[in-house]
C-alpha cells in the first residue's frame, strides 16, 4: 500500500510534541487559524466531536435538575468591579468594548470571561425567599480572555463552554454541588472520553479568583504534561455579599445564598488529541467519535460492490454511526485519511468478502485486522463489541501512562530532575506555605496541580522547606 502523504507531514510526536499536536488538529480538519488573531475556525468534524461532547454533558447536567439559560456577552464595568477579587483575577485578560459604532461608549464594556456578575445581578432580582432555591442554571456560550500565547483548543482568546452558576440557601448545599458537580465531569472524563483523571483541590494560590474553594480534575498528556482538564468553584456567600442576593429563610430572616459555579471547555478536545493521539494522526474515543464506522468499499467499480456497502451503511446505522467513502481516491488513500480522522472502526468489503458473506474490521487503537460474517446480527454483535473494547485499551493505556509516569520526590532538586529529564506528575508532601510554591514556581518552573482527595502519607516533612507536612500534592508542569 503506497505511502499517505497526510501521514508523512505529520511530525513524529517524540521528537516535537507541540508541532504533531498541531498537525494532527490542521490534517485532521478539526480547526483551522482565522485572520483574527488568537482565534480558531471549528470545521465541520471539530465541531461535531464537540456537540456529542456537549450532548451528553447536557443529559447528565438536566437530569440532576440543572436548567439552561443564556446571558448576555457584554458586561458592564460598574458590574464587574462589584467583585473586586474576581476582577484583578481577570483584569489582563479581559477585553474591552469602548466604543458603538463611531460614538465613544459613556461605560466601558466587558466581553465576558466568565459570568459570575451577571448571574450574580440576576439572582439579586429574582431570589427572595427559600422557596425560590436552589436556582441551578448552566448556559452553553462562548467567551473571551486575551490570552498572549495560544495553541488550538488548548488555549484560544474566544471559546466555547458551559458554565453553570447555582444558588442555595447553606453553605453545606454549595459545597455538595460543587463536588456533585466534579464527580460529573470525571465520570464522563474516564466514561465517555477514555481519559483518567486525578480529582482533588486547588490550593489558594491556584484557585479560583472569589472562590471559597476550587476543585479540579487534572489529566496527564502523552508527553507527561498535566492538563487542568476542568474545574469547579464553591463561592460561599462572598459574591453574594457583593451583589446583596438574601433570602427570607423559614423563620423569616434575611440570609445570603451560598453560590457554587463550574464550567468545562473546548479544552477537552486538546485533551483527547494529546491523550490518545499517535504518530498516524487523531485516535477518537468511540462515545465521541462523528463516525464510528466507516465502509470502505474495495474495486467498487465491479458490480454489485457500491450497492452492497450502501445497504451494509444502512444496516449497521442502526447500531453505530455509520458512513461510507464513495469516493474516487484508492482504498490506500481512503485507509490513511480515515486513520487520521481517528475514526474507530474501518470496515472493508470487496467483491471477495460479498462471495464469501464477510467483511473485514480494522481497529483504529491497534490497527487489528479481523473477518465478521454478514449473517445473521454477527456484524452488529462484533461492531458493538469492538467499539467498547477500544474504549477499554484507550482508557487503559491512557492509565498505563499515567502509573509509569509519576514519581515522588522528596526535595526540590529531585522534582526539578525528574521534571527536565522524565517529565510526568511529582508527588510530594507540602507544608501548606505559599512561600513553598512560589520558590517552586521559580526553580523548577512547576505548579502544584491539586491536592488530591486521595492522600498518601510518603513523608512527614515539605519536600521544599523541610518542616513539618501532612499535605500530599500532585505537581508537575502544565498546558
Amino acid at each position: 500500500m503506497p505511502k499517505d502523504k497526510r501521514v508523512e507531514s505529520i511530525t513524529d510526536m517524540n521528537q516535537d510534541f507541540a508541532q504533531w499536536y498541531t498537525d494532527v488538529v490542521r490534517k485532521a480538519e478539526l480547526a483551522e487559524y482565522s485572520e483574527t488573531g488568537g482565534c480558531i475556525i471549528f470545521q465541520p468534524y471539530g465541531y461535531a466531536i464537540w456537540e456529542l461532547i456537549q450532548a451528553h454533558l447536557d443529559g447528565e447536567l438536566k437530569a440532576t435538575g440543572h436548567e439552561n439559560v443564556y446571558m448576555p456577552m457584554l458586561i458592564p464595568e460598574n458590574l464587574l468591579q462589584k467583585e473586586k477579587d474576581h476582577i484583578e483575577g481577570f483584569a489582563p485578560e479581559v477585553a474591552w468594548v469602548t466604543h458603538g459604532g463611531s460614538e465613544e461608549l459613556a461605560e466601558r464594556l466587558c466581553v465576558r470571561p466568565t459570568s459570575e456578575t451577571l448571574f450574580c445581578s440576576h439572582y439579586s432580582n429574582i431570589i427572595q425567599s427559600w422557596r425560590d432555591l436552589p436556582k441551578l442554571y448552566n448556559q452553553w456560550c462562548n467567551v473571551m480572555r486575551w490570552e498572549k500565547t495560544t495553541r488550538p483548543f488548548l488555549r484560544t482568546r474566544e471559546f466555547l463552554w458551559q458554565e453553570g452558576h447555582t444558588a442555595h440557601a447553606t453553605a453545606e448545599e454549595s459545597l455538595a454541588e460543587a463536588l456533585k458537580i466534579l464527580d460529573i465531569y470525571c465520570n464522563m472524563a474516564e466514561n465517555i472520553l477514555a481519559i483518567p483523571v486525578i480529582k482533588g483541590q486547588k490550593t489558594e494560590r491556584e484557585k479560583f479568583a472569589g472562590a471559597l474553594a476550587t476543585y479540579t480534575f487534572e489529566s496527564m498528556m502523552h508527553d507527561g504534561k498535566a492538563l487542568q482538564t476542568g474545574t469547579t468553584h464553591d463561592l460561599g456567600d462572598k459574591f453574594a455579599q457583593a451583589f446583596d442576593i438574601k433570602y427570607l429563610d423559614k423563620d423569616n430572616k434575611q440570609q445570603y445564598v451560598h453560590q457554587s459555579s463550574w464550567g468545562v471547555t473546548t479544552r477537552l478536545i486538546g485533551a483527547i488529541i494529546m491523550v490518545h493521539g499517535d504518530n498516524n494522526g487523531l485516535v477518537l474515543p468511540p462515545a465521541i467519535a462523528p463516525t464510528q464506522v466507516m465502509i470502505i468499499p474495495i474495486a467498487s467499480h465491479k458490480p454489485g460492490v457500491e450497492a452492497a456497502a450502501k445497504d451494509l451503511c444502512t444496516r449497521l446505522s442502526k447500531t453505530a454511526r455509520t458512513k461510507i467513502d464513495l469516493s474516487d481516491k484508492s482504498p490506500g488513500w481512503k485507509f490513511a485519511e480515515h486513520e487520521m480522522k481517528g475514526i474507530p472502526i474501518r470496515l472493508e468489503l470487496g467483491p471477495k468478502d460479498i462471495e464469501a458473506g464477510q467483511c473485514i474490521i480494522a481497529r483504529r487503537d491497534t490497527n487489528e485486522k479481523f473477518t465478521v460474517s454478514l449473517e445473521g446480527d454477527t456484524l452488529e454483535t462484533a461492531i458493538a463489541d469492538t467499539l467498547h473494547a477500544i474504549h477499554s485499551n484507550l482508557f487503559a493505556r491512557a492509565n498505563d501512562r499515567v502509573k509509569a509516569k509519576t514519581y515522588i520526590a522528596y526535595n526540590i532538586n529531585e522534582l526539578k530532575s525528574i521534571l527536565d529529564e522524565k517529565s510526568g506528575f511529582v508527588k510530594a508532601m507540602w507544608c501548606r506555605d505559599e512561600a513553598c510554591e512560589i520558590v517552586v514556581k521559580d526553580h523548577a518552573t512547576a505548579t502544584s496541580r491539586c491536592i488530591p482527595f486521595e492522600q498518601e502519607a510518603i513523608g512527614d516533612e515539605c519536600f521544599v522547606c523541610g518542616k513539618p507536612a501532612d499535605t500530599m500534592v500532585v505537581w508537575g508542569r502544565a498546558y
